[in-house]
């Protein structure tokens, strides 16, 4: 235990200095490598062994989907799609925007991607109709949360070819906690809202024929994920079938139907997907020499007797584990932590019975929180760089949702089935 915790300690030192994660995870794995054997072995066969993988073909093609979808402007339609639906509630506005968010989470597999695209359209909407600033942000910063949890998530991919556990259960997992974080939000906002509405203006409710017009508008953008995650869900595709099959239709719908895109936009989409892939495989091939120095040190093994000597209950091993990943996440980007932290718990969450896949969806909502937590979180700086606002409001606006996240948090670890009734339901 004194030598994991030495060696995060050396790790998570060199990544407050601003060092690449990827640069960290390799200088600390390949320095423990040659001082325990004198050499780099075979450690670039390990590396490509792990990057190797059907599975991450996923990633960039999930990527190109999204950037598909927000170059030919199809999340237009289904944000005014949203208002039109919402725009007599109380905070009518800024329910659009979660829900705007949460459907676009379903196609971007982002957090920061959904916060900056839908912020960048309903935070100066929301301010021109009377909305507070903290409460615009708020909306933007929370709502971009649930790109990671909503599928596809990049993450959860990642966190799935890190513990070899299934990412099709994993996505299936993510979309009723998904769902219920966005109708918490929606619920929270309105309240508030309707609290201050004197300030706020508002507008008749939507006849049914300007519902149909805004449904049949915003068609295509609703089909995208149900095509996706329905796929998956009846066992047509695998997650990077799926992948692949969004692709394809993405590119249909936005050179086909919108007409918004040409060859260019495609060849910028694909460019920016690859750039975004080699990033995320620079990391886990960092983590994979990580992960397999400390396998060699026997550093899990250690772990796992620890605990057994500690006598902790799975509940109490995880709740310890979300107040690690919290205080991580207040200073390190989330895939970090997933890399960083899995392979040395790993072992440990399967002696104490833990299925992996629950204790992903509660890890990433745990992630979710620390995309609006400063210092570093990246929510935050996205709606700064749209508003150029200072961070105090924002960070007032955003501080409600997570006392809200943390709720939903522990509604799922309390109650699992909330998280895995889908999974276990989903055609195999």
């Amino acid at each position: 235990m004194l030598a994991a915790s030495l060696i995060l300690l050396v790790l998570l030192a060199l990544l407050f200095t601003g060092l690449p994660i990827f640069a960290g995870l390799t200088l600390v794995g390949g320095g423990l490598l040659i001082f325990e054997q004198g050499n780099l072995g075979s450690i670039s066969a390990v590396i490509f062994g792990e990057i190797n993988q059907y599975l991450l073909v996923a990633i960039p093609l999930f990527a190109f989907m999204a950037h598909i979808m927000i170059r030919g402007k199809v999340m237009d339609d289904l944000y005014d799609a949203a208002y039109t639906f919402t725009r007599h509630l109380p905070g009518g506005l800024a329910v659009a925007t979660i829900l705007a968010c949460t459907i676009f989470a379903a196609i971007s597999g982002s957090s920061v991607a959904t916060a900056l695209t839908i912020g960048a359209v309903a935070i100066p909407q929301m301010l021109r109709y009377g909305y507070e600033p903290r409460i615009a942000y708020g909306a933007v910063a929370a709502g971009g949360t649930l790109g990671i949890l909503i599928p596809p998530s990049g993450p959860m991919i990642l966190y799935g070819v890190t513990t070899d556990a299934s990412i099709g259960r994993l996505f299936m997992a993510g979309v009723v906690p998904g769902i219920l974080m966005a109708l918490v939000f929606s619920m929270w906002v309105a309240w508030r809202c309707s609290r201050v509405s004197a300030h706020i203006q508002t507008e008749p409710r939507a006849t049914l024929k300007e519902m149909g017009a805004a449904v049949r508008k915003s068609f295509w953008a609703f089909v995208l994920p149900v095509f996706v995650l329905g796929g998956m869900y009846a066992g047509v595709f695998t997650a990077t079938e799926a992948a692949a099959a969004g692709a394809w239709l993405a590119v249909g719908i936005a050179f086909f139907i919108y007409r918004s895109i040409g060859w260019s936009d495609i060849w910028g989409a694909a460019r920016e997907a690859c750039a975004l892939s080699a990033m995320l495989f620079m990391i886990l091939a960092g983590a994979t020499v990580f992960s397999h120095v400390l396998t060699r040190l026997r550093i899990p093994q250690e772990i796992v007797e620890g605990i057994i000597a500690l006598d902790v209950s799975a509940t109490g091993f995880i709740l310890i584990m979300m107040g690690l990943v919290l205080i991580l996440g207040m200073f390190l980007e989330s895939i970090a932590i997933i890399l960083v932290t899995m392979p040395v718990i790993l072992p440990a969450l399967l002696h104490l019975g833990i299925d992996p896949v629950w204790y992903g969806v509660l890890l990433v909502i745990n992630l979710e929180i620390a995309l609006i937590t400063p210092p570093v979180g990246m929510n935050l700086f996205t709606i700064k760089a749209i508003t150029q606002a200072s961070m105090g409001p924002i960070m007032r606006g955003a501080i409600p949702y997570v006392l809200l996240m943390a709720a939903v948090l522990l509604v799922i670890l309390y109650v699992p089935s909330v998280a895995m009734w889908l999974p276990r339901t989903m055609m195999q």
